[in-house]
């Protein structure tokens, strides 16, 4: 039923809690998971004497690839040893939309991701990556409520 399992992490411990939901679900369909990783581009303003913004902005966001790189490596690594074939990709970009097009091109037969259950002023000012991506869906969704720590 779900051959392909697409799972979008931000490097939180709180997306990691999908995990055991997409093990679950990768051993009982022998799914291949591809884990996402997209990371927004971050617009630095700076003085006219410190550094050019678009030097400070190569250099984040080279490091937040690198670093989910890494973490995708891990996680690759922990499924290969659970026989769950998974697959990284990481991308820059909108968070939302990037997820919705890398379902399409992966051909994914299922999202599964944990939402982070922001309410309140945070909901508004960070906006709900869950939410935007239920509004974009035109697969399965899974969405685990993730509490706790970060």
């Amino acid at each position: 039923m779900y051959k392909r399992i697409l799972v979008p992490l931000d490097g939180s411990k709180r997306a990691e809690r999908i995990l055991p939901h997409v093990e679950e679900l990768a051993h009982n369909f022998g799914s291949q998971v591809i884990f996402l990783h997209v990371v927004e581009p971050h617009y630095v303003l700076t003085s006219p004497h410190g550094y050019s913004s678009v030097d400070v902005e190569k250099i984040s966001t080279e490091a937040m690839i690198k670093q989910a790189e890494a973490n995708h490596t891990g996680l690759i690594g922990e499924f290969r040893a659970k026989n769950i074939k998974s697959k990284s990709i990481v991308k820059e970009g909108s968070i939302a939309h990037t997820i919705m097009e890398i379902a399409e091109r992966e051909k994914i037969d299922l999202i599964a991701m944990a939402s982070h259950g922001r309410s309140g002023l945070s909901r508004v000012f960070y906006g709900s990556v869950a939410a935007s991506v239920l509004h974009l869906v035109d697969r399965p969704l899974l969405l685990v409520r993730a509490e706790g720590e970060g």
